[in-house]
């Protein structure tokens, strides 16, 4: 058994964020489907192990745990990486993970369901949530202009984070020509050890329906 179990599904970025820095760190993990499109977060056996209905849930040992960047924050501490190097960079990894998911992913993530999944078009709602990704992708932009990851020389938790659903732009309709900083950061993170691509790394891709799901071992 794995040591290390995480409740996901390969369309989630959220659960990409967990996922992903399981793989950076070199965990011993496993995923545990959750058919998230067919209703599974909102049944009384999965509300039982997190009440908000939610994914990513990891297990470790006696812990469970939900919200992306807690377990960010869990795993940076146990295994001692991505964390930030002083009481300094920690308060600005916590910042931008802050500033991810107040201003970054609850938009895009919403925009990209309403558009790949809810299959509703360009509608007033999606023509407001665009109104606030550009800005915020703006941002972030702007913060990699001068330094190579948001918080600094290395990466951390708040790179994982912000990145958690822009592997995706064909998914939400945007062209990271228009924020060059932010495709070469995606490539920096593309180059590091273990990075694997969402739909590669977490199991459900494609949906059913259009294939078989798929059920993916972790690259360690």
């Amino acid at each position: 058994m794995a040591e290390f179990t995480l409740y996901c599904f390969a369309q989630s970025g959220n659960a990409y964020k967990a996922a992903l820095m399981l793989n950076l760190c070199g965990a011993d993990w496993s995923p545990r489907f959750v058919d998230f499109f067919n209703g599974e977060t909102r049944t009384p056996a999965y509300r039982a192990l997190n009440v908000m209905g939610e994914v990513p849930l990891l297990e470790h040992g006696a812990q469970r745990l939900s919200q992306s960047g807690v377990i960010l924050d869990y795993l940076s501490t146990h295994f001692g990486r991505f964390g930030g190097k002083d009481d300094a960079q920690r308060r600005e990894v916590l910042r931008w993970l802050l500033f991810d998911n107040h201003k970054l992913t609850s938009y895009i993530a919403t925009l990209r369901y309403m558009l790949q999944f809810a299959k509703t078009g360009e509608t007033p709602v999606t023509e407001w949530l665009r109104s606030r990704m550009g800005p915020a992708l703006s941002v972030l932009d702007s913060q990699l202009g001068a330094r190579p990851f948001v918080a600094g020389d290395e990466a951390t938790i708040a790179d994982v984070s912000l990145c958690g659903y822009l592997f995706w732009p064909d998914e939400f309709g945007v062209d990271w020509a228009d924020w060059p900083d932010i495709a070469r950061w995606l490539g920096r993170i593309s180059a590091l050890p273990g990075w694997v691509h969402p739909y590669a790394l977490m199991p459900g891709h494609p949906l059913p329906g259009r294939g078989e799901p798929s059920s993916p071992s972790p690259t360690r």
